[in-house]
């Protein structure tokens, strides 16, 4: 038996749902899961199906294949993947390590459903850590002098790698506009959910001085408007007047692991559908 995940989205209309459920009957297929939203004001139609297929003759390309044509009758944008094939998956990182560990550490038992075949960065100071896990790790150093050929570099590794998505665990750089349009949907960050009010340097530290009530994360797809790609997953928790600007910043930091590893799991399972400037989550 092989399990499979199917993600559609299309123009609204009668009759789609039952297409795709004989598609799945046709190739000897059994439901096991099913999602689906309605946008009314887009008037796009979301779907998420996971099967299970008995006959040993159907295989994915197979699928993929008939699905096309089905597909090209209702103007479908479409995925199917085995529901269990892991996706390889390259972070980056600068000098802060507490979400890379946390995935590190997730990847490493199982929790997420990604290979982690390397790490970038542009310092050296997580490279101890990439070891510890087995992971190799490259060094690639950016200036403004050096950002185009570091990106070319980055890009040849994504290609040569077969990366399905790259994660910038506190990556603090800026990607340029035509990096981001070619990992478009496939690039996911992270950062504090302090903007647009606190910018620049020590975010957390103007938050204190603020009395700020509620520190949070948002995790999003890298899109050329800096920090304004869809949003996939934000969380906040909540503090009092006795924290101190450390105390946030240890929030802070536990947050963001919560928010990204969630985002990088419902990617890495094909839950997450983009609708225009914002997601369809299907958790």
């Amino acid at each position: 038996m092989s399990d499979y995940v199917l993600t559609v989205d299309c123009p609204d209309a009668p009759g789609l749902v039952y297409a795709v459920s004989r598609f799945v009957a046709h190739n000897a297929g059994d439901i096991r899961e099913s999602q689906q939203y309605d946008d009314l004001l887009s008037g796009r139609f979301f779907l998420r199906l996971v099967f299970e297929v008995t006959d040993p003759a159907v295989t994915l390309e197979g699928l993929r294949r008939e699905f096309h044509q089905l597909a090209a009758r209702h103007s479908m944008n479409w995925q199917l993947w085995d529901a269990h094939a892991p996706y390889r998956t390259l972070i980056m990182v600068s000098k802060f390590g507490h979400c890379l560990n946390d995935l590190l550490f997730r990847w490493q038992t199982g929790a997420l459903q990604v290979e982690i075949p390397l790490i970038v960065s542009n310092h050296r100071d997580m490279e101890p850590l990439a070891n510890a896990y087995g992971v190799d790790f490259r060094l690639i150093p950016v200036t403004p002098d050096t950002k185009a050929a570091a990106e070319e570099e980055l890009m040849g590794l994504v290609d040569s790698l077969g990366i399905h998505l790259v994660v910038l665990a506190r990556y603090m750089q800026v990607l340029s506009d035509d990096l981001c349009k070619s990992l478009e949907g496939r690039a996911i960050n992270i950062h504090h959910s302090f903007l647009p009010s606190f910018k620049g340097a020590k975010p957390y530290h103007q938050a204190f001085d603020r009395g700020v009530k509620l520190v949070g994360a948002t995790a999003h797809y890298v899109t050329a408007d800096l920090d304004e790609g869809p949003i996939i997953e934000q969380d906040v928790v909540r503090v009092d007047h006795r924290a101190t600007a450390p105390d946030l910043v240890a929030a802070g930091r536990d947050v963001e692991c919560q928010v990204l590893s969630r985002a990088v799991a419902w990617h890495a399972q094909t839950r997450i559908l983009l609708n225009g400037h914002r997601t369809v989550v299907f958790r």
